[in-house]
């Protein structure tokens, strides 16, 4: 890149560096992920600080030099407030920009990934949905979105379109009946409605992601399946993830604690 670029993008990560710079992970809709040098973005008196937080989606000006992309000037288009203002919502979204620097590279197209992140951001920050729906459509999108999307179409073995208490398998990534189980994978059970649900997020309008509910047993194994698949297909575990399930663990304890006084 030779002069300068405007660009607008997510920060993904935020490393501080030296005294008062900040390295930048940064996703963009026609560069990809980004590596973003924001010298200077620690000190009181910086003008670009609040767009090299994690999860600031900001219009940023670039100048290339000695091969790294320098951040020139910032302004932030939106900082989601509502998951600063809340340790658990925040470390989600902390969670979703750590999943998806994991499944996307450097100087390829991202706007769908893009826009998916941003998506879900807003549905937790400004909309208040419930985490437990935005969660699992997170995942399942963003695996169908790079790549790893399941085969979800019937039964792998019998093909019947609507499988007898459908399994899914999280390593192989295929649908199967409960009597059609083979053995070799890891499978997880899903509700006929979490698997139409599943259906939904996959090939439905990206724009009416979030335009459904499950009953609770559905919107459990709905959840607990996305989990699974996503750590089975990318063959990893998440610090961000742990860390907010801990949260939320820590949550419920408090809350059946104050219930039994």
């Amino acid at each position: 890149m030779a002069g300068r670029t405007v660009v607008r993008g997510i920060v993904l990560r935020a490393v501080d560096t030296k005294e008062s710079d900040r390295i930048l992970t940064v996703l963009t809709a026609s560069m990809g992920k980004i590596a973003v040098v924001a010298k200077g973005a620690r000190s009181r008196r910086s003008r670009v600080a609040a767009a090299t937080q994690l999860l600031a989606y900001s219009e940023l000006t670039l100048s290339e030099s000695h091969g790294w992309q320098i951040l020139s000037e910032a302004g932030t288009l939106e900082l989601f407030q509502g998951l600063r203002q809340d340790v658990v919502l925040l470390s989600l979204g902390s969670y979703f920009a750590e999943l998806t620097d994991a499944v996307t590279g450097e100087g390829l197209e991202a706007g769908e990934i893009l826009s998916h992140l941003l998506n879900a951001l807003y549905a937790l920050s400004n909309l208040h949905l419930d985490p437990r729906l935005v969660k699992p459509v997170f995942e399942w999108k963003l695996m169908a979105l790079t790549g790893f999307a399941p085969l979800a179409e019937g039964c792998a073995v019998c093909a019947r379109e609507q499988p007898e208490a459908p399994m899914l398998d999280v390593v192989h990534g295929v649908l199967h009946c409960r009597s059609c189980r083979q053995g070799g994978g890891l499978d997880m059970p899903l509700t006929p409605s979490a698997l139409e649900a599943l259906r939904y997020v996959l090939w439905g309008n990206p724009k009416r992601l979030y335009a459904f509910s499950l009953e609770e047993e559905d919107l459990r194994l709905f959840h607990n399946a996305a989990e699974a698949y996503t750590a089975a297909q990318l063959e990893r575990g998440f610090r961000t993830l742990d860390f907010y399930k801990r949260l939320c663990s820590d949550l419920l304890a408090a809350g059946e604690s104050e219930h039994n006084l």
